[in-house]
């Protein structure tokens, strides 16, 4: 079974790098893959979503093995939404036996928020229970207590908000933390002062935290992410900016560039995630001063 470098990178001082490749609606990965070569050697190791939004993709199981079979390092997403507990152990075996030693655990966003609406959210475990089966799991058994044929070996990671506030939240990644997480990717950050609040008081955790990224493309875009996305909260100050700027985009990748010089100092990495695909991408590690990836 293939060793997860983006483990070993976990374990060392590197200042770490992922991005967020999405599946595509239909059978043809091409623009997928596309996206994933623009990132060859930039970055330490890949995302593929699981239904996004609650908008029906392709498999990332699929499209992970794709990406793995082309000699990229692919971190799976899995949502509890979707899936049941025996669905979920047998996706995650399946992932482990083709090689997928990274996975990220979530909730998911519910389905009346996507392009099913009518669809029926399982949520038959929350992301912690979800952490301590798979916890169970490396452990040789399944989450009734059988006896596995051969133990997954996974990098397992979970997500957060950070706004340090939240007591509840906060309360819950402590729990994922205990049930195995080994690294944690935010939600997009705006408000670099509320993340050096988030990052220090989670600090007794011990954990790396990967700090989420959406280059903004507009000033309505910073909006819609207000209003529609929870945990994200852009600024009236990044918003003027973006409104009063002759360039948009470029506006948006300086302001992102900025957010990553000042949390160099707080966090472990960086997880990128656009808006559509990542032909900005090696614009902005450059403008950020981050090199290319070894």
């Amino acid at each position: 079974m293939m060793q997860s470098t983006f483990g070993e990178k976990l374990n060392s001082n590197k200042f770490i790098i992922t991005a967020e490749i999405t599946p595509p609606k239909g059978v043809d990965a091409s623009a997928a893959l596309a996206d994933a070569k623009i990132l060859k050697g930039l970055v330490d190791a890949l995302n593929i979503t699981d239904n996004q939004r609650a908008i029906m993709r392709m498999s990332p199981l699929a499209l992970g093995k794709l990406l793995l079979e082309r000699g990229y390092e692919v971190i799976m997403q899995m949502t509890c939404r979707d899936r049941n507990r025996l669905s979920i152990q047998s996706d995650i075996l399946g992932a482990a036996a083709l090689g997928i030693g990274n996975i990220c655990l979530m909730s998911g966003d519910h389905t009346t928020n996507g392009d099913h609406p009518g669809a029926k959210p399982v949520y038959d475990l929350d992301s912690v229970q979800l952490l301590s089966m798979v916890q169970k799991m490396q452990n040789g058994f399944d989450i009734s207590g059988n006896e596995l044929e051969g133990v997954p070996e996974l990098v397992v990671g979970a997500v957060s908000n950070t706004d340090p506030s939240q007591v509840m939240q906060m309360m819950k990644l402590e729990k994922k933390v205990r049930m195995g997480a080994r690294f944690i990717q935010t939600q997009a950050v705006y408000d670099v002062g509320q993340f050096e609040e988030f990052t220090g008081s989670v600090s007794h955790l011990d954990i790396p935290i990967i700090a989420g990224l959406i280059p903004l493309k507009s000033a309505n875009a910073a909006r819609f992410m207000n209003e529609n996305i929870p945990g994200i909260n852009v600024d009236d100050e990044i918003i003027a900016r973006m409104e009063s700027a002759g360039n948009p985009v470029q506006e948006g990748l300086m302001i992102c560039s900025e957010t990553i010089g000042m949390l160099k100092k707080t966090c472990r990495g960086i997880h990128l995630m656009p808006i559509g695909q990542h032909l900005n991408t090696p614009k902005l590690l450059e403008m950020a001063g981050l090199p290319v990836r070894r």
